[in-house]
């Protein structure tokens, strides 16, 4: 009888450990265990409203023993799970694993807030969550209008909120909103303009969409039919910037040429005429201009040579010509003023000259005008105190302005808080106040009663009336200060 090379104990157990290991078959290595549960990999991070989180997000298919399972291919599902602003996950959200990683690369959270989370699921594992994350916006440009607010994000994405009783937030909906909702389309927006009941954007291409209330044509698709989402403005013009007012919109397209659309029963589309048009009309005569800004029932707006011309309603003076005549195409404001800036507001016009002066004309009741008296103006004043400002915003009963050191000021009513001065609630101001807070504005946009600004630093501040949500921090008090947008 042969000796064995090994004790029998030695041979039993190298048998069953090369059995074990798949190694005498002739068929490799034995099947990986069933995936029983999915783990975030990567995390996500604080992330843009409407931009992709960024790193992808990677959720990888694990088994009992927390191995990863390198040959599952299955269909991952993604979802909000804490949703503290009830906001849409947009993107990819189902995506099949390879080699048991699934990654997500274009999930977008469409509103801010902060505690957001993530859970992934597959069918026969169980689901995992996420570590919290915070969804936030930065402003490049904010407009306030009658009752609602709106803004353009760095990236292009443009957010509304307040008073939605026409669809001018552009959400798909009349519902009011508190804090800022993500304007359909995905469009991507260079400049935003809100006015009484609607809205027009102008997107980083030129062109021009607006939408909400359209009963005078305002939103210039043709028609007299609300929209709750953008609509395009037809005629292949380019936009460099548009400007909602009451019930009329106007714009400046590339070549410097203005048009106007809407109402038109105090000549505010400068067409020569007072018949509304549903559709982009050009302004009458030879000028061409930088910007314009509607008002109730005027536009104004400034040439390349730096004089203001206006047009339309001219009741209390705020064409700025010297008299009390209504104007159906452009008269330029007198005084012989190099402006480089001008905004219309309810019945009266402000703006800012070179060297940073800022002058105002029209009605001047509540001391809107800022010239410390109450009496109309037929021509540009200058406003008291010898700030230099950088732009002017003007409302219905007060007007604010950023100084080129980034300090608001704002002047006129106060009856709701709109001046930021809680000092002098309820007293008009005939001169420029401070805003309470210190903050370092890079512009600002008086409304009806509130006014909101962007900060160097892309933050959003409103403050005053506030009963439709207008202020964009959840909630609808009324602010003498102003509070940070829900961001």
């Amino acid at each position: 009888m042969a000796r064995l090379p090994f004790p029998p104990a030695i041979i039993s157990a190298l048998v069953t450990v090369t059995v074990a290991l798949g190694c005498g078959d002739g068929e490799g290595p034995t099947q990986a265990h069933p995936a029983t549960r999915l783990a975030f990999t990567v995390q996500p991070t604080r992330t843009e409203g409407a931009q992709p989180i960024t790193p992808a997000i990677e959720v990888t298919i694990l088994d009992a023993f927390g191995d990863i399972v390198p040959t599952a291919t299955n269909a991952v599902t993604m979802a909000l799970g804490a949703n503290p602003n009830a906001a849409a996950l947009f993107g990819t959200i189902s995506v099949n694993a390879a080699g048991g990683i699934a990654t997500f690369a274009d999930l977008r959270v469409d509103r801010p807030g902060t505690g957001y989370t993530l859970v992934a699921s597959m069918s026969g594992a169980a689901e995992a969550t996420s570590a919290q994350f915070a969804v936030g916006l930065t402003f490049s440009q904010l407009s306030v209008g009658y009752l609602q607010t709106c803004g353009v994000t760095t990236s292009g994405a443009a957010y509304c909120w307040g008073r939605n009783s026409n669809g001018q937030l552009g959400d798909g909906t009349t519902t009011d909103h508190t804090s800022p909702v993500l304007v359909l389309g995905g469009l991507h927006v260079a400049w935003v303009s809100t006015g009484w009941s609607h809205t027009c954007a102008v997107t980083m291409s030129g062109a021009a969409y607006c939408w909400g209330f359209n009963g005078n044509g305002e939103l210039g698709d043709g028609t007299t039919t609300d929209h709750m989402s953008p609509e395009p403005v037809p005629g292949g013009l380019s936009f460099a910037q548009v400007s909602a007012g009451a019930e009329h919109t106007c714009g400046v397209i590339t070549s410097g040429a203005a048009y106007c659309w809407g109402l038109n029963v105090r000549g505010e589309l400068g067409d020569g005429s007072l018949n509304s048009q549903s559709r982009p009309v050009p302004v009458l005569g030879t000028l061409t201009f930088d910007q314009v800004g509607t008002g109730f029932n005027s536009t104004c707006g400034v040439t390349p040579e730096r004089a203001a011309g206006c047009w339309g309603s001219n009741e209390f003076g705020q064409l700025g010509d010297g008299t009390t005549t209504d104007h159906t195409s452009p008269v330029l404001v007198l005084g012989g003023l190099g402006f480089v800036q001008v905004a219309a507001g309810f019945e009266d016009t402000c703006g800012v000259i070179t060297g940073g002066a800022a002058y105002c004309w029209g009605e001047n009741d509540h001391f809107k005008l800022g010239d410390g008296t109450m009496t109309d103006r037929m021509s540009p004043e200058p406003v008291l105190g010898g700030l230099s400002f950088a732009q002017v915003s003007t409302g219905i009963e007060h007007t604010c302005g950023v100084t080129t050191s980034g300090a608001a000021y704002c002047w006129g009513d106060n009856s709701y808080g709109e001046l930021g001065d809680p000092n002098s609630f309820f007293d008009a101001r005939s001169s420029p106040t401070a805003v309470h807070g210190g903050l370092t504005f890079a512009e600002v946009s008086a409304g009806a009663w509130s006014t909101c600004g962007v900060t160097t630093d892309g933050s959003a501040f409103c403050w005053g009336r506030n009963e439709f949500g207008q202020l964009g921090d959840g909630t609808k008090e009324m602010r003498l200060v102003p509070v940070r947008v829900l961001q």
